[in-house]
């Protein structure tokens, strides 16, 4: 065994291990699951713009995995920062029908952070997007974006909490459609957590890209056409 491999096995053990790491964790997943499914800035009309919510806390084979491609790629990591380099110990998935609603959702994490002083960002959301008109959403509301030889589409927020410094417990929160939802499930199924070598695989995938791009953009027209329609028959 080399000193990467002991390392590594260090690390794996004590995130297996240590009762009060898994207790932050646990905690701090449970209080962001809570702010999504019960801040009342979500609810719209009488109904959430939130459709559902996955939470996990990272499997310990995962974060292997994910030690080994860090540490061969020059990365440095020990047990006293391994928590500052492995940003997703905790994900949060939130899905949402259609692209209207994305707005909403994002200016509340916002606020969580700006206003309210709930959680700190560890680093500037991203949005991973193909599509130029999802493209010009994001430059409106100031996110970054950048494409994915995948094609995969989501946005992406790593938080931890606001008043955490020496060990921050980090949370990364991807937010995207059901239809975008579909493809992800789909992409994680063949390529994580080692990717795919089938070129057909490949090519599909961003096949099935662009139909889920119309899905989207179609459910937009249908939700539009309905609030317009409501909005018209209000006033009658």
């Amino acid at each position: 065994m080399n000193s990467n491999e002991k390392n590594i096995n260090d690390i794996v053990d004590f995130y297996k291990n240590d009762k009060l790491l898994k207790y932050e964790l646990e905690g701090f997943k449970q209080q962001v699951q809570n702010f999504f499914l019960e801040w009342p800035g979500f609810v719209i009309n009488d109904k959430s713009v939130i459709h559902s919510i996955k939470s996990r806390i990272k499997d310990a084979e995962h974060l292997r995995d994910k030690l080994q491609r860090k540490i061969q790629s020059g990365r440095k990591i020990t047990i006293s920062n391994f928590r500052n380099e492995v940003t997703d110990l905790i994900g949060v998935r939130i899905l949402y029908l259609y692209q209207d609603q994305f707005e909403i959702i994002h200016n509340e994490i916002m606020r969580q952070i700006n206003e309210r002083k709930e959680w700190k960002l560890m680093e500037e959301p991203k949005a991973y997007t193909w599509d130029p008109e999802a493209a010009k959403t994001y430059d409106d509301l100031g996110i970054r974006h950048e494409i994915k030889e995948t094609f995969y589409t989501s946005v992406h927020y790593v938080i931890r909490p606001y008043n955490n410094n020496s060990q921050p417990i980090c949370c990364e929160i991807q937010v995207r459609t059901l239809f975008e939802e579909i493809w992800g499930e789909i992409d994680h199924t063949i390529n994580y957590p080692h990717a795919t070598d089938s070129i057909a695989c490949k090519e599909q995938l961003k096949v099935l890209a662009k139909l889920i791009s119309s899905g989207t953009r179609l459910s937009d027209s249908i939700f539009r056409s309905y609030n317009e329609y409501n909005e018209i028959n209000k006033k009658h």
